[in-house]
């Protein structure tokens, strides 16, 4: 956890605006040729665009409530339920449905804390595929992204508060809300520790896993998850 916040705090520098250069040509006479070339100034990263509150509210709705969270909650369930974690609830289809619901409810609680927040922050916490080549530095991305935000219209990078908080906001209202009273903020802690370590595997699933317009996950609708609009543009 220290390695990945370390290298968070890292990837908070703004990123440089790139330059790009313009050259105009003229018209040619019949006996002279007439040449101009023009620089521009440093512009913003121009593959960036500013989702709309409608694609935000989509994704949330999808990361909260849509075919993810649910399988999700399914096997986490089904391991505590092989662990019998928490012992109090019993074994059966019973015990079952309580750590279904219980671990249904952590993530609707972490992605509404990170929805609410974002937003309160003015940032966008959508994942952007990496425009970079190489296995490592995507992957480096995947994980950076995990901790990190834009925010502007230029789309800079910082350092994401919603991010880091919101996993631990979701286990705490689970450890303090409806767990067994033994329960305290260490099992919340641990508990979120594992969260964040499940989002970092997404967005490495994001990062690597083709969500095209032909690809299976857009056909069964499941390349929506918290991944903003892929344009075809971009790598």
């Amino acid at each position: 956890m220290l390695l990945l916040l370390v290298i968070a705090a890292l990837a908070a520098i703004p990123v440089l605006a790139k330059a790009q250069s313009l050259v105009d040509s003229g018209e040619s006479s019949k006996s002279t040729v007439d040449l101009s070339v023009s620089t521009a100034t440093p512009q913003p990263d121009l593959t960036y665009m500013r989702p709309p509150q409608a694609t935000k509210l989509r994704n949330y709705l999808f990361d909260a409530f849509g075919p993810y969270p649910i399988v999700g909650a399914g096997i986490a369930a089904g391991i505590n339920q092989a662990d019998r974690t928490p012992p109090e609830w019993g074994q059966g289809a019973k015990g079952y449905s309580k750590r279904f619901g219980s671990d249904l409810g952590i993530a609707a609680v972490t992605t509404t804390t990170r929805y609410a927040l974002s937003e309160a922050f003015h940032e966008d916490t959508l994942y952007y595929r990496c425009e970079c080549k190489g296995v490592f530095r995507r992957l480096g991305h995947a994980v950076i992204s995990t901790f990190t935000a834009r925010r502007g219209d230029d789309g800079h990078r910082v350092f994401s508060f919603p991010d880091v908080v919101a996993p631990y906001v979701g286990t705490m209202t689970a450890v303090y809300g409806w767990y067994p009273g033994r329960y305290n903020y260490k099992d919340g802690f641990r508990m979120a520790n594992y969260s964040v370590l499940g989002y970092v595997g997404g967005n490495i699933a994001l990062e690597f896993l083709y969500s095209g317009p032909h690809s299976w996950l857009s056909r069964m609708h499941l390349n929506n998850s918290h991944g903003a609009p892929n344009p075809g543009s971009n790598p």
